[in-house]
């Protein structure tokens, strides 16, 4: 690769890096006001916890660790507080009788709904103008790069 090119490339890293910083800002921002409005005062740690279990739930509290890459102490004390706002139980579980296994209740999901609302409808028209194909296109790029793939061409 000629010199160039590397500083072509190292610009356009930079670029999507700083892209990426004014995103994350506005994301913590939307994560925060998300929190608040499920139960005020809940973190916004607390609300990503909720929202995981929600798309990929039941989990066990390590699998929910490992997806967050988070403390399971924490965790453990998040847990107990959406269970105690009745937003999340636990049940044995069926596989292994020493874990149990969190899932969301129906409060719980339309909190999160409630709570997501406002946001969606924000991403909804921010893209109103954009081609669904672009719009597949860029999920497509965005995942590829949280999972360290390249990208395909299609």
């Amino acid at each position: 690769m000629t010199s160039e090119l590397s500083d072509e490339r190292r610009e356009a890293v930079q670029a999507l890096e700083s892209s990426f910083s004014e995103l994350m800002t506005v994301f913590r921002r939307f994560v925060s006001e998300a929190a608040e409005r499920v139960s005020p005062g809940m973190l916004p740690a607390t609300f990503k916890a909720l929202s995981v279990v929600s798309r990929f739930g039941p989990l066990t509290l390590s699998a929910l660790a490992e997806r967050l890459a988070a403390d399971k102490g924490f965790l453990s004390r998040s847990i107990s507080e959406l269970e105690d706002l009745g937003l999340v139980s636990r049940t044995p579980d069926p596989n292994d009788g020493r874990s149990r296994l969190i899932s969301v209740t129906e409060l719980g999901h339309e909190r999160l709904a409630d709570a997501r609302a406002p946001h969606e409808s924000r991403l909804y028209e921010a893209m109103a103008d954009w081609s669904v194909v672009d719009i597949r296109h860029l999920s497509t790029l965005l995942h590829a790069l949280a999972v360290g793939e390249v990208p395909s061409r299609d």
